[in-house]
């Protein structure tokens, strides 16, 4: 007997083990790694990036030279035909009519074009340039606004599993309760009523487990899909996560380090750009242009045929194009006046953005501050309710307190227990949201 029960803790031990290898472990910091790598947003964020480089070589294409190629090939089955007045010919009172061209006629012309001046390539290669960097940022704003929702939505799981442990420790304490009344109502020293309450208490948080249970797969597939990680992957939170530290408070706020500012900064740059661009439409613009060709004519098919009945000749010419701009109706200013509009706005927009900013971490300090003095005092509040169990439960065995009293201090207890994890949770919450105001939210990623 004591070998078979010794097999079967050897198996399940075995079955455990593989079980939890089959479960990944997922810190914070692993998740934000995984959602940098994986996740829509952060992998279209730096294919901006990749493609600002193209839109750079499609601007500076622009300022090479140009050439192409073309031919033709024409034939004309019906020549048009000239009248002449016979005393050209010399043949006077007649009227000769001759036909004009050939039947066949092929040519080949090479063009090339350069520009020498023009302000609009020149001022649009520039703002290329600053495309790139404004996608860069982008890319950092991306994956900061990824780490965030990440963590939120890391938290919320460890938040869930924190609650089901608990709940799952409320039913071990009231299952054990029951067992005792039991036996109490067995020996006539409890009545029976007694049992039937504490009954019904056990099944009221199983089925609350069974809630917490289905809540917190949801919150774990909100996790997976947050990263983007397959939904058939297990994870599991280490039970280390929610760690309080006062000394963030002393991280001085920098403003000038947000990365909504950088970016606004960098569009303001664009929208400057765009205005210089309006205004080189003021400007002249100079280019070079040549072409060189070969032009077959004949009554035959001129391509590949060198006998006599085909004429090939050669020409080719350079020359200088200069377009000077007189007056179109005011359309130049119009365009400046509304890049200046636009610049105004963005403006407005970088001032009000550094109130939010600042909005944002005077809130979040003062959520960190009360959160910490929260989890202090749920955490007293936790050793003062096991207490008041332990003594109650003593009592209860004694015939000193009643099932209500009982039933009464396991709630309080359990009741402490989710206080203490929500305080947690909303200092984590503020926790981020510090460290985004001071502009470090790569720092979760890298510690």
């Amino acid at each position: 007997m004591k070998r078979i029960k010794l097999l079967t803790v050897v198996f399940v031990g075995i079955f455990t083990g593989n079980m939890v290898s089959a479960q990944e472990q997922l810190t914070l910091q692993q998740a934000l790694k995984y959602a940098l790598e994986h996740k829509a947003e952060a992998q279209k964020a730096r294919l901006d990036v990749e493609n600002a480089q193209y839109l750079i070589d499609e601007t500076r294409g622009t300022a090479l030279p140009q050439v192409s190629g073309s031919g033709t090939l024409t034939h004309n089955p019906m020549l048009q035909k000239v009248a002449f007045p016979g005393d050209m010919m010399g043949r006077p009172g007649e009227m000769m009519v001759v036909p004009m061209g050939q039947k066949w006629q092929s040519n080949a012309v090479l063009n090339v074009n350069q520009q020498i001046f023009n302000q609009a390539i020149f001022t649009g290669l520039r703002a290329a340039k600053s495309t790139r960097e404004f996608y860069r940022i982008n890319n950092t704003l991306t994956d900061e606004q990824l780490i965030e929702k990440v963590a939120d939505a890391y938290y919320q799981v460890f938040q869930l599993q924190q609650q089901l442990q608990t709940v799952q420790t409320n039913l071990d304490n009231t299952v054990k309760t029951q067992k005792v009344i039991s036996g109490l109502v067995d020996a006539g020293l409890a009545k029976k009523i007694d049992l039937d309450r504490i009954v019904v208490a056990a099944n009221n948080l199983e089925a609350a487990k069974q809630q917490m249970v289905n809540t917190l797969q949801l919150s774990e597939n909100a996790l997976k899909f947050a990263i983007g990680m397959e939904m058939d992957k297990d994870i599991m939170l280490p039970n280390e996560t929610f760690e309080v530290n006062a000394a963030i408070l002393a991280d001085a706020p920098d403003a000038a380090n947000r990365t909504e500012l950088k970016l606004l900064n960098m569009q303001s740059q664009l929208l400057e750009l765009n205005k210089k661009a309006n205004v080189a439409a003021y400007y002249p613009t100079l280019s070079f242009t040549g072409n060189l060709g070969y032009l077959g004519m004949g009554s035959q098919f001129p391509v590949f045929n060198q006998s006599k009945m085909v004429n090939w000749s050669g020409f080719s010419g350079i020359g200088l194009n200069l377009s000077i701009p007189i007056f179109n109706g005011g359309t130049t200013r119009a365009k400046i006046n509304q890049a200046n509009i636009e610049i105004k706005k963005l403006e407005a927009d970088i001032q009000d953005t550094k109130l939010a900013l600042d909005l944002a971490s005077d809130n979040a300090r003062s959520q960190i501050k009360n959160s910490l003095l929260t989890v202090d005092t749920n955490k007293r509040n936790i050793t003062l309710a096991k207490e008041v169990l332990d003594n109650t439960q003593n009592n209860y065995q004694n015939g000193l307190a009643t099932l209500t009293d009982l039933l009464d201090a396991e709630k309080a207890y359990a009741d402490a227990q989710n206080n203490l994890t929500l305080s947690l949770l909303n200092y984590k919450v503020a926790e981020i949201q510090l460290i985004k105001a001071n502009g470090n939210l790569k720092s979760l990623v890298n510690e």
